[in-house]
């Protein structure tokens, strides 16, 4: 039986779009990429800051870490959650809306923390609103950006976009960490919300929806497509896509294995790694530092990911890495000590190369078989993904609170990727007689 997974929402007639240009010899679609990267690297200052807080709110508001991470692990849910509905948003309204609307309601929950004297207000403020803001600056908008500008190089582009979350983790990071250890928390909450802002007159100058809207057809096309008029029924369109795509066996998988990602990478060491290394008498701005050197191997890794994914099986990919991110965490609790020595550099470097190399073989993946659904699905997939994050930010810190250690979170994790190896391999190859946008239930 074949199901039928093409956009269901009415699209109206095309809207008028500029007479082609000639072809300049930078061609624009790079410069989108340029100005989407930079403004992921300004809005992912936020992803920075959860595992800087835990032990400075604890200390000063006596909340248990079990409070601190359901906050965060809310931040992450709604992350996700958003992300389907916001690629189906820049469709009714276009990119540039979305991400400066975005970036407000980042900068804003985020300044509104540090007036903060209760749990449930920074599960309103930091879980919420910087939750709702981060959700529409999610992998979604890359994913968008690409499909729509690039034909060719899409895997490289995938890849670079995708590093630029790790490049802003890198950048704020190690500032983050001296500002909470040396001037305290709040001072860090204000500078995440002033990064978000600075970058909103680049979104709103610079970023173009469409290539239509220069004249020019997408980066690897000799054909000029007009631009299609905005699609109604954002929402609609969002819930049909998703339960049409959830009859089908590789959204399963993916939706599976991204949830295990997200798990072992947001939800615990970005969350947990800090206050874990602490515990083991390791400065915070040395493991902030170990962090933001997971960072700088990230950009390496991810990149290299969507160079692989233009060349080789994505499914083969994903579980390489996922194996060997399970087998790493397994070393982990033998490695944590009060200064940082060359094991640990070692597990850094390794994490770091895999932290989200498992992006663009996803999204490669998600395209093959949704076709021009394939942002929004990646978007549902992308919701599992966070899901898993906040499931794991929440049960570490309980898991913390109960034992006394986060040895039991770390063995669980590797055990989880392990299983997310093999679910890779089960996702099936779709036949060359299938169309792009029609697959078969599984």
């Amino acid at each position: 039986m074949l199901l039928d997974v093409t956009q269901t929402a009415e699209t109206p007639a095309q809207v008028p779009t500029p007479t082609p240009n000639p072809r300049p010899r930078i061609h624009r679609a790079w410069f989108v990429a340029a100005v989407t990267f930079v403004t992921i690297i300004g809005a992912a200052a936020f992803a920075s800051l959860p595992g800087l807080l835990i032990d400075p709110l604890h200390s000063e508001f006596d909340w248990s870490r079990g409070e601190i991470g359901f906050a965060v692990s809310v931040n992450l849910a709604l992350y996700g959650l958003t992300a389907p509905f916001a690629a189906a948003l820049m469709d009714r309204f276009g990119i540039r809306r979305v991400v400066a609307v975005a970036l407000t309601v980042i900068a804003t929950g985020s300044a509104l923390t540090v007036v903060m004297t209760a749990a449930w207000q920074m599960v309103l403020y930091w879980g919420v609103l910087v939750g709702l803001g981060t959700g529409s600056m999610a992998l979604a908008f890359a994913a968008t950006v690409t499909d729509r500008w690039f034909v060719a190089r899409r895997g490289l582009v995938t890849g670079i976009l995708t590093a630029a979350g790790a490049s802003g983790q890198l950048v704020f990071l190690p500032l983050l960490s001296w500002l909470v250890e040396n001037h305290g928390w709040r001072p860090a909450s204000i500078t995440v919300a002033m990064s978000a802002l600075v970058v909103v007159p680049f979104v709103w100058l610079l970023l173009r929806d469409h290539p239509a809207d220069v004249g020019l057809p997408a980066y690897g096309s000799e054909e000029f497509k007009p631009k299609p008029a905005p699609v109604t029924g954002a929402a609609r369109r969002a819930v049909t896509v998703l339960f049409r795509a959830a009859r089908t066996g590789p959204f399963w998988l993916l939706a599976g294995t991204f949830a295990i990602c997200g798990a072992s990478t947001n939800g615990l060491i970005k969350t947990h790694f800090i206050p874990a290394a602490h515990d083991h008498g390791m400065q915070v701005t040395a493991a902030a530092s170990l962090l933001a050197v997971i960072g700088v191997f990230d950009i390496i890794g991810t990149i290299a990911s969507g160079w692989f994914t233009d060349r080789f099986d994505a499914r083969r990919l994903l579980a390489v890495y996922y194996a060997l991110r399970g087998v790493s965490l397994l070393f982990l609790p033998m490695l944590l000590a009060p200064d940082v020595r060359p094991p640990m550099l070692f597990f850094i470097v390794f994490y770091g190369l895999d932290w989200v190399a498992t992006v663009p073989p996803t999204i490669a993946l998600c395209r093959e078989y949704y076709g021009t659904d394939s942002a929004i699905v990646f978007g549902w997939v992308l919701a599992s993904h966070q899901i898993g994050a906040g499931v794991v930010a929440f049960a570490g810190g309980v898991a913390r609170d109960v034992t006394g250690s986060y040895n039991t979170v770390w063995y669980a994790s590797g055990a989880l990727c392990a299983a997310a190896a093999l679910m890779a391999l089960l996702i099936r190859r779709r036949t060359k007689a299938e169309p792009t946008d029609v697959i078969n239930v599984a």
